[in-house]
């Protein structure tokens, strides 16, 4: 038996037959075309979940179920994205227009909440019971797991730790609230903040490192001077550390999980991310005195974890 999780995204649909030790044996990738409307990603979709078949050489009656991750807001037991911005979806029936496509039973959830339950099978969290996923990309994406089972509040819109705020009054989030978490910790705010302190510093190696070119700064751009020795570089790292830490630290005290995962393209960072980060939660939170502690862990699939823990929504919702 096998089962196919998808990964849907603003730019690229990804799909993968995943085996039931959670190795994935054929892929499948299109991109989504968002601008085309929901009836053509659905067809996308489907172009995608042959292919992933077809490369993973089995038969269709071989699947057990498929699932989605999707962006935006979705009920798991309708089948239905109540909202995706990125996406143009309004109370779309997606598991159904999928399986009028592919004759698949269909399965959904939010794409952080998939990410994060592939992570607790086969990656960061495997083995956990209580879990929590935390990506550091465009935005910072969360997904949390409370006994197994992903949590999402009543209403299918909670886990949204991005969108609490650590500074009041702070930076403009595009959720429309100033001073979320997101808009200090995410990859895009340490972006922003490695700009301003190159404007600031005009002899920072970090300008030697993009040749001159503000546009060519990333999120590695500070970490890399910093191990060059650049001192202006150190405080930006230094900086985004704290803002991550910070809300980390909240998460903590607010669910105590066995493991919080960092993942995301500045996870790469590794030990220079992670280790101060560590410190951080140490002098900072609330059960200092308790002798069972969250660890924090590097995320461990990548890109794989959304279609891996898609793949196996059918054991939460079928």
């Amino acid at each position: 038996m096998y089962w196919l999780g998808i990964d849907l995204g603003g730019t690229n649909i990804a799909t993968g037959v995943v085996d039931a030790n959670y190795k994935i044996l054929g892929r499948g990738k299109v991109k989504t075309n968002s601008s085309a409307g929901p009836e053509a990603i659905a067809d996308n979709i489907a172009t995608a979940v042959e292919e992933a078949i077809k490369n993973a050489g089995i038969e269709k009656s071989q699947i057990v179920a498929v699932g989605i991750g999707s962006p935006g807001s979705v009920v798991p037991e309708t089948g239905v994205v109540a909202t995706s911005n990125n996406l143009g979806f309004s109370n779309l029936p997606l598991c159904q227009m999928i399986k009028d496509r592919t004759g698949f039973d269909c399965y959904i959830e939010n794409d952080a909440n998939a990410a994060a339950y592939g992570e607790l099978l086969a990656g960061a969290g495997k083995g956990k019971k209580s879990f929590i996923a935390i990506t550091l990309g465009t935005g910072v994406g969360s997904g949390i797991i409370i006994d197994g089972k992903i949590f999402s509040g009543f209403n299918h819109a909670g886990g949204e730790l991005g969108h609490t705020v650590i500074l009041k009054n702070g930076e403009f989030c595009s959720c429309g609230r100033c001073g979320c978490w997101e808009a200090y910790a995410s990859a895009t705010a340490l972006i922003r903040q490695t700009k301003h302190a190159m404007l600031m510093a005009q002899k920072s190696i970090m300008w030697e490192l993009v040749d001159g070119n503000i546009d060519k700064v990333s999120g590695r751009t500070a970490f890399d001077a910093m191990r060059k020795g650049d001192a202006v570089a150190k405080m930006v790292v230094d900086k985004y550390i704290e803002y991550v830490a910070t809300g980390i630290v909240n998460t903590i005290n607010i669910f105590q999980p066995e493991v919080v995962c960092v993942g995301g393209g500045i996870s790469k960072e590794g030990d220079y991310l992670i280790e101060p980060i560590k410190e951080y939660i140490r002098l900072e939170r609330y059960s200092k005195n308790v002798d069972l502690q969250s660890k924090i862990r590097v995320a461990e699939l990548g890109n794989d974890a959304g279609i891996i823990g898609a793949a196996f929504l059918c054991n939460l919702y079928k």
